[in-house]
Formats: C-alpha cells, structure tokens, sequence
C-alpha cells in the first residue's frame, strides 16, 4: 500500500503494528508506506513497521545526532553461527488490535495456542514480531515473550530502526531487559532476529526509512548488544523487498546478515498480472530473485497471504475462494519443500473489520471461530 506519511504522522500513532491501504490494521501504526514485494514497478502492499512511543516522538521532535546513514558502518561483516532449522510455521503478529487497544501477554497466548490448534494442519508454532516492545511504552519488554513461554511458541523476533537514533536503543534495551528477566526460558525459543523490516525500501520510495549504511550500523549495534548473552549466535537478517537489494548499494547489507527475509504479496501487484492464476509465478518469481541475491545464506518467507475482503488490485479479487486457492499453492508448496514460513495472518480483524483483511478467521472472538477457508494442504 502506498501511504503518504510525515515523522508527525508516526509520532500520533506509535509501535507495532500493521496497516491496510486505508486503515490501521491489526498491530501496526499508520507509519510509512510499502510497495512491491514481487517483480516489475512498484505496487501497493501492506506496510510493516514497529516503533516505541519515545522513539517516534523524539524523531518527531528533533533530528538525529547523525543523520540516518551519515554514521561509519561496520567495516568487516560478522556472521553468527547459527541459522534456524528448517520447516519452521507460524503467523505475524501484531502488538495491537484493529482498535488500537494494546494486545497484552493473555491476549497473545489465545492467538498462539488457536494458531497450534488449527481444522486440517498442525504445527503452526512460531510467532514473527515486528517489535521488542509492548505497545505506548518506551522500552518495556512486549508481552508477547512470556506469552510464547507459557505456550512453547518458537519467535522470531525484530527490532524497528527507522525512527532515528532512540528507537533502536529501545528496541536494544527491551531485548536486553528480556534476556534478563527471562532467561533461557525466552532465549531458546528464539530462531532468529531481525533488524529493521523493509526500511530500505521506505528509503528508496521517499519515506521514513533508513540507508544501507545506518542499516549496516545498527546490525553491528544488535550484535555488539547480545555479544557474551544467551543470544550471541542467533541468526540475524533483514526483511525488505527484493528490488531493493538490486541497487548496488543497498546490497552491501547482504554481507552482514545471516538471512534474508522475502515478503511477497501477488495480490498487491496490479502493474503485472496478478490474479489468482498469475500468482503462483507472481510470487515464486519474486522468491526465486531473492534467492540468488541471498546466495548461500537461507531465504526465508517471512509474510505473504491473500485477502478474504478487500478492492479489487488490478485482476486480483479478494474472497475466501481465491484465499483458500493461495494457500493451497504457495503455503502448502512452501511447508513441502521445508521453507520457514511466516503466513500473514491468523485474525487481522479484532474489534472492528480491517480492509483489506487477509486473515485466514474472521472478525470475532478467535477461538470459537472458524477459519474463513480449509487449510488442508
């Protein structure tokens, strides 16, 4: 989707979440814009950002000590030792619901145990954030991770780094304050950690983004920070868009990530065919360029979905036929051949109806719901 946004837009609405074209989804503020995931020019998709409170009003309020990218990047790249094992499944989740009401750790338990309790599949154990920290606090650990504690829910976690300096420090120190306050209990459930999420793309459209030099910067900043914990060989990546390491420039971040992380949403590509039988080729072939660029380090899908309710994008119509349709493709394609995926989503639309909703349950309460279509693959 294609928002036209201000650092005094971001400073309104504040930390994790995600938005539709016109609307503050489940978990996300109104924050900056996305485009293609996919091949070809430029179209609209869904936005993922996350932030704290302080961060973004500070962003707001004063400019940076260094500019965004103006700061020396890590001069050699430095791998962690460890990758995730593969076949990994689960959904994205938000730190808020539709009504901007904070999700809090119960909250998150009855998403994570409904996502293990699915009609015809089984699995769906792991949680993708956005953010590490729980939603209008300045650094407070989200209540997402003793949720995934109680529930045995593997993470995946991220870090928001486009509001300037303080919010990745927030994000640091939400980390820091987890591994403290929960141990092993939290560290051993994490397969990996990702450091901003399609920053590079909001750069290079003109939005509230980073460069590849700030980005780089504050890989090193997160590996600096978990060095001597529990944590210190996690996996790291980066989630962008695949054209965006097609500039030279941009692929310099390459060489500092473990993984890299593919979201991929044919529905949003109305410049190219897009309809539901262009989507099968619409996402493998955004998939199959990542992987090239990633060389030998894993790919991973971190969001990708098809809307239940939604406009029309070009040819591609949202209905529960079409969704059913995607799923049976690309989710089932994906867990065969043993990709770790992270579907999007479980329930977009909590107290109140998202547009587009790409949730595989509707509105209402999730656990007496029924999915909107078979899951069976």
């Amino acid at each position: 989707m294609r928002f036209a946004t201000s650092v005094l837009a971001l400073a309104a609405s504040a930390n994790a979440a995600c938005v539709s074209r016109n609307h503050p989804a489940n978990g996300y503020p109104v924050a900056a814009a996305h485009n293609a995931v996919v091949g070809g020019p430029a179209s609209n998709s869904t936005i993922k950002a996350a932030s704290s409170s302080s961060a973004i009003a500070a962003a707001a309020s004063s400019a940076p000590a260094k500019p965004l990218g103006q700061s020396k990047a890590a001069a050699i790249p430095v791998q962690s030792k460890a990758v995730a094992p593969n076949n990994i499944k689960g959904f994205n989740y938000g730190a808020f619901f539709l009504n901007q009401q904070a999700k809090v750790q119960n909250d998150f338990a009855y998403e994570f145990n409904r996502a293990k309790n699915l009609p015809g599949t089984s699995g769906w154990n792991s949680a993708r954030l956005y953010s590490m920290v729980q939603w209008n606090t300045a650094n407070d650990v989200i209540q997402a991770i003793p949720a995934a504690i109680d529930t045995q829910t593997t993470l995946l976690l991220g870090m928001w780094i486009s509001g300037g300096p303080q919010a990745v420090d927030n994000e640091i120190a939400a980390l820091k304050k987890a591994i403290d306050q929960y141990g092993t209990r939290f560290t051993d459930l994490v397969v990996g950690l990702s450091v901003g999420s399609e920053d590079l793309y909001r750069q290079g459209a003109g939005e509230i983004g980073t460069t590849p030099e700030y980005l780089i910067e504050c890989i090193a900043k997160v590996r600096d920070a978990i060095r001597g914990t529990a944590l210190e060989s996690t996996a790291i990546g980066h989630v962008d868009t695949y054209d965006s390491f097609v500039n030279g420039n941009n692929r310099a971040v390459i060489d500092h990530i473990d993984w890299l992380g593919f979201d991929g949403y044919p529905f949003w590509e109305k410049n190219n065919p897009n309809s539901i039988e262009n989507a099968h080729e619409r996402f493998y072939e955004g998939f199959s360029k990542t992987k090239a660029l990633a060389g030998n380090k894993p790919v991973y899908v971190t969001e990708t979905g098809w809307p239940v309710v939604g406009k029309q994008q070009g040819a591609a119509v949202a209905n529960a036929e079409n969704a059913r349709r995607y799923w049976k493709d690309i989710a089932c394609s994906l867990i065969e051949s043993g990709v770790n995926l992270w579907w999007y989503d479980l329930q977009e639309s909590q107290y109140g109806q998202a547009e587009p909703d790409f949730g595989i349950f509707p509105a209402g309460d999730l656990g007496s719901l029924q999915p909107s279509y078979e899951l069976t693959c």
